[in-house]
This record gives C-alpha cells, structure tokens and sequence, in this order.
C-alpha cells in the first residue's frame, strides 16, 4: 500500500516577499533529492526569518491598535500568538511532505530489496537483503537526515521567537506546537 499523498495547496510554498504556489507532492518530488531539497528549502524560509517576522508582525498589530482594531492581549502578545500559528502551520506542512516521502523511500527501498532477493511483495526481506545501491542509500539516508534537520530547526526558530517573546507560552488546545515546545526546551 503506497502512502497517502498529503493535500498540499497554496501554502505549501510562502516566504514573505513572494507570492504562493501550489506545490504537489508526488513520489517523484521526494525520488528527486534536488526538487526535494529545494522544496524544504523554500519552506524554511520562514524559520530563517523569525525575528524580522516578529518585527513585521508586532509592526502590523502595532498599527491595528492606533486604527482601534486591536484584539485581546497587549501588541506584542497578539504578534507573538500570530507568529506562533504561523510557524507550527508551517511546521505541519513540513512533517508532512518530510514523513510522506521517507514512506515513500522505505517503500522503495523494500520494494528494491524484495526484486533482489526474489521474495514475495507481502514477505518482509531478511536484514541482509535490505543492502542497496550506492545512489539509493544516499538518497535514503539524505530524506531520513530531514527529520533530524527539522528538529534542529525549529529549536534554532523557537530560540529565536522565545528571544523576543520571553513570556509566550504555547496555547493547550494546539498539542503539536506544545509537543515542540517542550522538545525545544527540554534541550537548553
């Protein structure tokens, strides 16, 4: 059974200065360590600039509150929850093309041990069977990498958010955003 082909849209690719593009994520995207690579490049581009969003941001709110259409909460409290929506939605999208493709690659990489020991599709291949081709472990090895990049990631942008939003705390119902928090924090 293949894995599910996440649902991505317009804002599977958003940087603040471009507009977005509908990206659609395929076996292929995530067979192409390029097209895969520069993908997770453009949807880093929000991590990168963290504290120039925040600047932007608390800007933005800084102006609704002298039109009278501020919200609930201090300026920098609404940028700052703002922000956070922002960066875990973005993180969302990015756990999903990261997951769907090492599926995709540990698929590949059954299905290619399966063809060379002659097994069965619906037997699991013994540990020596899962040996692969040079190209082919790179490229699995290069999709799996992402997991531990993105973890690096977003502790480099929590640091940085926390940095400017020193009394933030993650909201309880947003279980993800909590989970990365404390991921995050766990670490200094």
């Amino acid at each position: 059974m293949s894995p599910r082909v996440p649902a991505l849209g317009s804002l599977a690719v958003q940087s603040p200065s471009q507009s977005s593009q509908l990206v659609h994520v395929s076996p292929a995207t995530c067979h192409n360590l390029s097209l895969f690579k520069e993908l997770l490049k453009e949807y880093r581009k929000v991590d990168d600039a963290v504290t120039t969003r925040i600047n932007r941001t608390t800007a933005q709110f800084r102006d609704r509150d002298r039109l009278g259409a501020s919200g609930k909460g201090s300026v920098q409290e609404q940028a700052c929850a703002y922000l956070w929506k922002e960066l875990v939605a973005n993180w969302k999208r990015r756990a999903e093309i990261i997951d769907y493709c090492v599926k995709v690659v540990d698929e590949a990489q059954v299905g290619q041990s399966d063809h060379r020991a002659g097994t069965d599709v619906g037997t699991r291949p013994s540990s020596s069977s899962l040996s692969l081709g040079g190209t082919d472990e790179a490229k699995y090895r290069q999709v799996h990498n992402e997991l531990a990049i993105e973890k690096i990631i977003r502790r480099r942008s929590i640091d940085a958010f926390v940095s400017r939003c020193r009394y933030f705390e993650p909201p309880q119902s947003d279980a993800d955003g909590q989970r990365w928090w404390k991921e995050a924090h766990e670490r200094r």
